[in-house]
């Protein structure tokens, strides 16, 4: 099973045990995408974002991203990608993958978490400064 998920790979769905968690921490096995690069790192870690089943005040917040139920995510409900609750987790905590996610959700999430940790990108911001120029 361990070799199975350590081939786990960016955008991909995995269910992932989470518990034991530590105050408002997501808790229980349930999916999450996969982010990081397929690259980066030696030990069996893998960067995540927490699925939640989705509910309508996910809308106002810029860190839930959408993710409706379909046969490429595997997703049994509509549901939000959490990037306020991104974690490194060891693939031993991996159980199934479930899907996987586009590429236009997945740069969704990915900059739902540049949101959250407030970074700027100064070369984002470069090309900005030239394109109004």
């Amino acid at each position: 099973m361990i070799d199975r998920r350590r081939r786990s790979h960016k955008g991909e769905i995995w269910y992932v045990r989470f518990d034991p968690t530590i105050g408002s921490e997501y808790e229980k096995t349930r999916p999450a995408v996969v982010i990081n690069e397929n690259f980066v790192g030696r030990t069996e870690m893998r960067i995540v974002v927490p699925v939640t089943k989705w509910k309508r005040k996910h809308e106002r917040w810029p860190w839930m991203i959408p993710l409706r139920s379909n046969s490429t995510n595997g997703l049994k409900n509509d549901s939000s990608a959490d990037a306020s609750q991104v974690k490194s987790v060891s693939v031993e905590r991996f159980e199934d993958r479930s899907g996987k996610v586009t590429g236009p959700q997945l740069e969704r999430i990915l900059s739902a978490v540049i949101f959250c940790i407030g970074y700027e990108c100064p070369v984002c911001r470069a090309r900005e400064n030239k394109n109004t120029q």
